[in-house]
């Protein structure tokens, strides 16, 4: 796992009316073309990516690509 950054901006996945500490993802942009994700509940666990990457998962969830992963029945 790479260093993290200090001075990050957090940006939580959440509904904007949703109350309480989640759990819920976050993500921020850091230096070097890296994307950092967290999980509020777990928040010095951090996953590194790229943005290249970001973008191409974040076009897949779009197209629903992954919806079959919501689904109750795993289906």
């Amino acid at each position: 796992m790479a260093d993290v950054p200090t001075g990050l901006v957090w940006t939580r996945a959440a509904p904007e009316d949703a109350q309480g500490p989640g759990p819920w993802i976050e993500i921020a942009f850091g230096p070097g073309e890296l994307v950092y994700l967290r999980g509020t509940g777990d928040p010095g666990t951090v996953v590194t990516t790229t943005v290249e990457k970001w973008e191409a998962f974040a076009k897949g969830v779009v197209a629903g690509e992954f919806d079959h992963f919501a689904r109750a029945d795993g289906s």
